[in-house]
């Protein structure tokens, strides 16, 4: 009876201190309780996710984010994708209440049998742990937080479906490489979608999981394997592959691409980066980079290579006729000159061209080294690659510039050993040519000048070199290329492309300065008519012309087009000295070409967010009977177009075919040739600091400039009719290759008549003084010869003294000098 009383005694004791200790956990997990976030959280979660940024066509230009991610729901992921994770992470993760007792077990006994060896303690988590632990908790190694996570746990199992808790787990985790989430990994490591990945690309992902440093395919490849074959093994036994599919699997390389290959539209970056911009304005930096909106552009991407290629040959152009600078850099070729060349970046955006060494230079040309590629781990290649640069191929930098000019007669005047220099394939066996980046910048922009989508941006030579954009961002005096609007504000204003003014020399007062503008060439052709001074861009005349409308009329036009906010009504203002951006002018123009309609120019066609939902579009005008169910005999939906008529549409066509002079016999005869209607006009600053053309088609309006960043004189001959427009030229045989060829549309009611272009009044037969001109209802030529603006002159005796033209026209008159 005594052992019986004892052994009563002792379950006692023990049932108190069960108890005690019951009561003890029950007050423990209670407090840990009190403190655990909301897990009804998970059912309003909502990731950060990937904002794409697509071209015209669809295809990828750019993606932001913190964490790049791209969210999948758990139907899109195929069984033996989530096969493979359940294996490697969780494989009872179906079966167990959000704790695996069996596995917390067998991870308590490996640390009690590890404690004081220094190994860091395992741990038993489960799927449903990892996700309490990664949305609602912290990372740190202690036992509270282990309890509670197991806690949350059980709440989440009871409160969230198993595929939904493993939809959260693949959607959120890291994978390593700037890789969140399942969809990217399988982009990152295999460019392919989730829905393509083997089983043995399946397994790697859920391999890396465990440590995307420790496996990683570039450092530590042969880890990587046994890891990926390890889970393929787990896969087998667990059932979710057979053990042919296993053997075939584990028989696979890793497979891995080389970096990141979902690359965007080649050539963009200028314009990808404009669009960021835009999107950070309007909708915030967190909207942009989590936000996972998708952001379909104007980009068309051959149009954007055109424009990319025709700017920088015009750049190099005319920095490689300045003359060579020298060497980017120098290094020593005694021994392996690799790893120190292999150190330099490279123009990544200019993709022909390379970074070499001058290794030798003889009187035939120079031996180079070529910059060795680094591998996806940043080893260099044990290759060493060269080539050879004719002399002929770097005739253009015997002129250079180095402490005063020099010249050099062969290419040992030019480079030396260990010289670091860019080169580019000239296609021809081993062969480079010598080149450097141009000093000289500029931006173009091509639009649609009906819906203003910009079609192509290029802001410069090289992204890489300089994120400035010139397109957008640079602020230049547009020269010349202002006075369409001065003359579009004369036409509507009483004036014909026959009228005449005045080309002399003329003086202004202003603040107790005199002005005394000219014209570029220095000289002057007397009475001109408005056709004559647009085409040969005479700067006395557009000054005259402009004096006599008024300035205040001139800057309404130029606010009115959108070219200035608030433009200064001072007359050297209409010679273009107001600074503007190529995209505000480009857009002006646009409104010529379309028939004078507003246009607001924009990268951007529509914005969708996360869930498909259309945020913006461009496109305003409204469709009624768009969306018919059914056809009963109805006629075909208009679109109710409610852009404002910025100009009248005869005004439109008047000057643009005073532009076409321009192209046909004016400043830009000789540089552009293209075989169809195209207007535009050049323009050049004082001192030749910027040169600029912009033209246009039926369906496409291009405009750019060349210029140095810190504005310096681009040298006596730098004009937009020799510089410029070979650019827009080149351009423009490009990119009109696929549009059609059409004709400017001349509107109804306008009377064609023949003129003397000199004179301005009606001419009869035909020569090549004779033009016919375009008149709008209730006007004409001009009955008698009539000369606008000579209020400033002392007596018509002076300008016959001053100019020989000027006698000739007035000598065709019938009623004297005006």
């Amino acid at each position: 009876m005594t052992v019986i009383k004892f052994i009563g005694y002792l379950f006692g004791i023990a049932c108190a201190l069960f108890l005690v200790v019951a009561v003890g956990i029950g007050i423990y997990l209670g407090n840990v309780a009190k403190d655990l976030p909301d897990y009804e959280v998970l059912a309003q979660y909502t990731p950060p996710v990937t904002t794409r940024v697509y071209a015209g066509n669809g295809e990828l230009m750019a993606e932001y984010a913190h964490e790049r991610r791209l969210f999948l729901p758990i139907d899109a992921i195929p069984m033996r994708v989530r096969g493979a994770f359940l294996s490697a992470e969780d494989k009872n993760f179906y079966t167990h209440p959000g704790i695996d007792v069996v596995g917390l077990a067998r991870a308590v006994f490996t640390n009690v049998k590890n404690m004081g060896t220094g190994r860091r303690p395992v741990g038993a988590s489960t799927i449903t742990q990892q996700v309490a632990k990664n949305f609602l908790l912290s990372s740190d190694q202690t036992y509270e937080r282990k309890v509670k996570e197991a806690i949350l746990s059980f709440r989440i199992e009871q409160a969230y479906s198993k595929d939904t808790i493993l939809e959260l787990y693949l959607n959120e985790v890291y994978y390593g490489r700037n890789a969140f989430g399942i969809a990217d990994a399988a982009l990152t490591y295999f460019d392919k979608p989730v829905s393509d990945l083997t089983i043995a690309e399946s397994a790697y992902l859920a391999a890396v999981l465990k440590g995307p440093a420790n496996y990683d395919p570039y450092r530590h490849p042969d880890a990587a394997i046994e890891r990926r074959n390890w889970v393929i093994s787990r896969m087998e036994e667990n059932g979710y592959i057979t053990a042919a599919e296993a053997d075939l699997a584990r028989a696979e390389p890793l497979g891995v691409v080389s970096g990141y290959q979902n690359q965007p539209v080649v050539g963009d970056e200028y314009f990808a980066e404009a669009v960021r911009r835009e999107l950070k304005d309007e909708y915030g930096e967190e909207m942009l980079y989590e936000g996972g909106l998708s952001v379909r552009t104007s980009l068309d991407p051959q149009m954007q290579l055109y424009a990319q290629q025709a700017l920088r040959d015009g750049l190099i152009r005319y920095d490689e006729a300045a003359g060579y600078r020298g060497p980017i850099d120098q290094i020593s070729t005694a021994e392996d000159w690799g790893p120190a060349l292999a150190k330099m970046t490279p123009l990544w955006d200019v993709r022909d061209w390379q970074i070499a060494v001058v290794l030798g230079v003889s009187a035939d040309g120079a031996e180079i080294g070529l910059r060795p590629p680094l591998d996806a781990a940043g080893r260099v290649a044990d290759a060493r690659d060269t080539g050879f640069i004719p002399a002929a191929d770097m005739k253009w930098a015997y002129r250079f510039l180095e402490k005063g000019k020099k010249n050099a007669t062969s290419p040992e005047g030019v480079l030396s050993p260990g010289d670091v220099v860019y080169v580019q394939p000239t296609g021809e066996g081993n062969n480079y040519r010598l080149r450097q980046v141009p000093k000289v910048q500029g931006g173009l922009v091509a639009m649609d000048p009906e819906t203003g989508r910009v079609l192509a941006m290029v802001g410069g030579f090289s992204f890489s070199k300089s994120q400035f954009n010139r397109a957008t961002q640079a602020m230049r005096q547009p020269g010349s290329s202002f006075k369409p609007f001065v003359y579009a504000a004369a036409l509507d204003n009483g004036y014909t492309p026959a009228s005449v003014v005045m080309d002399a020399p003329v003086e202004f007062e202003s603040g107790g300065e005199i002005w005394k503008p000219q014209n570029y060439s220095g000289d002057f052709s007397g009475p001109q008519t408005l056709r004559t001074g647009i085409e040969k861009s005479k700067n006395l005349m557009t000054v005259r012309l402009a004096n006599d409308l008024g300035m205040d009329t001139v800057a309404d036009y130029a606010e009115r087009f959108g070219i200035y906010d608030h433009m200064d009504p001072v007359l050297a203002m209409s010679l273009g000295s107001g600074e503007t951006t190529v995209m505000r002018l480009v857009s002006a123009y646009a409104v010529i070409a379309n028939g004078g309609k507003q246009v607001n120019p924009t990268l951007i066609d529509r914005i969708q967010d996360r869930y498909g939902k259309t945020i913006f579009k461009h496109e305003e005008r409204e469709c009624e009977n768009c969306n018919a169910p059914v056809w009963s005999g109805q006629g075909e939906p208009i679109l109710i177009d409610a852009r404002q008529q910025v100009l009248d549409p005869m005004t439109s066509y008047q000057i643009t075919s005073m532009m076409e002079g321009v192209v046909q016999r004016g400043t830009a005869a000789s540089a552009v040739k293209l075989d169809r209607p195209v207007a535009g006009k050049t323009g050049t600053t004082n001192d030749e600091k910027d040169a600029w053309f912009v033209g246009f088609t039926p369906n496409l309006v291009a405009g750019l400039y060349i210029g140095f960043d810190q504005p310096a004189t681009l040298g006596r001959h730098g004009t937009g009719g020799g510089l410029a427009a070979p650019i827009f030229n080149e351009f423009m045989t490009n990119a009109l290759k696929t549009l059609p060829k059409e004709n400017f549309i001349e509107p109804e009611g306008m009377t064609n008549i023949a003129v003397n272009r000199s004179t301005g009044m009606r001419a009869s037969g035909s020569g090549p003084n004779v033009i016919m001109e375009a008149f709008k209802p209730g006007s004409g030529p001009a009955e008698a010869f009539d000369v606008i603006d000579m209020s400033s002159y002392k007596s018509p005796e002076q300008i016959l003294r001053e100019s020989p033209q000027a006698q000739k026209a007035i000598s065709t008159g019938s009623s004297g000098l005006y």
